[in-house]
């Protein structure tokens, strides 16, 4: 076969297939609103590449236009079902009327891929990858008979020639095999990735709550041994109440420390407030505190009054990870200094250990996906750190020396405060 009428087209067509590929499940990755509309955003990523193949076709000779517009249709209605499908429908038909004129082959020939299409996508999401895989190229393969037959039957005109024989025959089981592939792996992808998160803050809370568990037991000793002490028949008035204010004194001690751990175990809502520095800081700080015990570490604050403005939680959270990834690098115990001062437009936060250090890979490298440079630490903590900050607007610096310690300063915007009268 002599392939005369291949032309840098094809590579643009399958340009404008995998982008909005990419496209898609990137917006499906990082817009946590726009995951909610599914269906909205494969139709309109799919729809690019339809009207793109066909604005610049592969080939056009006196009885066929060539292009791929067919593999973004195709799959659209796969992962999205009869209502992306007949949407996507509309679009390619109208786009291809505007463009080319009306034609009744057209038509009819693209109403039977969306009805075939249509039919076999009710199973589709259900199936595993290898199964995609192997159905879609079943499927497209399926089509291009039919169809060619069904233009066959309808236009005297119509002609199989050898460019459509590897346009619309040989090369789209492979494109679509190929497109569906890397869906997959993308999908693969951002769920590991959730996995990931998600086995992170477990890791941090269930570490937090071993330590709490510490912390709670010496309160609760305290109430029962203040309890024990109540039964006894000769206590005074005077000395029953002054018992009761140590057990009443412990317990809210020990409220403290739970609400605390709860208020970072619940999920946080994506919402900007004012972040007072010192009160939240602080917060992190009492909350952390059983973990720096256990691990004979010492904390030091010096915090001065300052606000900027983002997501509290996550501010908490980033803190977290950031102060605990402190006393993780001082196994033997040590001290860990949070200071904090004001300038004109930034609030300087600076955490400093008297730990093992980092070299200068690991200071590049902080904050990557799945690099740690502790034996069972994902990366992910500091990656979430990293992300919030830069979220906020804010900058991360460190400074570090093997076996001298690390200091981590973080620079985020003052949030001025507007008065109105």
């Amino acid at each position: 076969m002599n392939f005369t009428y291949i032309n840098q087209h094809i590579l643009d067509n399958l340009f404008y297939i995998l982008v909005s590929i990419l496209i898609y499940s990137t917006l499906l990755d990082h817009g946590k609103r726009l995951s909610q509309y599914g269906k909205f955003l494969i139709t309109t990523c799919m729809s690019i590449p339809i009207i793109l193949c066909m604005k610049f076709p592969i080939y056009i000779d006196e009885y066929c236009v060539h292009d791929l517009r067919q593999i973004p249709f195709i799959i659209g209605t796969l992962y999205g079902g009869w209502p992306v499908g007949a949407v996507l429908l509309v679009i390619l038909l109208t786009g291809r009327f505007v463009m080319n004129g009306f034609n009744l082959l057209t038509l009819i020939v693209y109403i039977v891929i969306f009805v075939i299409t249509a039919l076999f996508s009710s199973n589709f999401n259900s199936y595993n990858r290898k199964n995609k895989l192997n159905s879609s190229i079943s499927l497209i393969v399926i089509l291009s008979i039919v169809t060619s037959f069904l233009a066959l039957a309808m236009s005297d005109s119509f002609r199989i020639t050898e460019a459509y024989v590897f346009y619309f025959i040989l090369l789209p089981p492979f494109i679509i095999g190929l497109a569906i592939y890397i869906m997959e792996i993308l999908k693969d992808a951002i769920l590991i990735r959730t996995q990931m998160v998600r086995l992170e803050k477990m890791e941090v809370v269930s570490q937090l709550a071993a330590s709490i568990s510490h912390e709670v037991r010496n309160p609760l000793t305290v109430v029962k041994g203040f309890v024990q002490l109540l039964k006894e028949p000769d206590l005074t008035q005077t000395e029953k109440e002054q018992y009761i204010q140590h057990v009443v004194r412990e317990l809210d001690s020990a409220e403290s420390i739970i609400s605390e751990y709860l208020a970072f175990a619940k999920p946080a809502l994506d919402k900007v407030d004012p972040i007072s520095i010192e009160r939240e800081i602080g917060y992190v700080i009492e909350m952390i505190k059983p973990l720096a015990n256990m691990n004979s570490v010492t904390l030091s604050e010096q915090l001065t009054p300052g606000v900027t403005r983002g997501n509290t939680q996550h501010f908490k959270q980033c803190f977290l990870n950031l102060i605990k990834n402190g006393i993780e690098a001082m196994p033997t115990g040590g001290e860990l200094r949070i200071v904090s001062h004001v300038d004109a437009n930034n609030i300087i936060i600076e955490i400093r250990d008297d730990g093992i250090g980092m070299n200068k890979e690991q200071i590049h490298r902080f904050g990557e996906p799945y690099y740690s440079s502790k034996e069972k630490g994902t990366g992910l903590g500091s990656m979430v750190a990293v992300k919030t900050i830069q979220t906020m607007n804010g900058i991360l610096h460190i400074t570090s020396a093997s076996n001298k310690g690390t200091t981590i300063t973080v620079s985020l915007p003052v949030h001025h405060e507007e008065y109105s009268i």
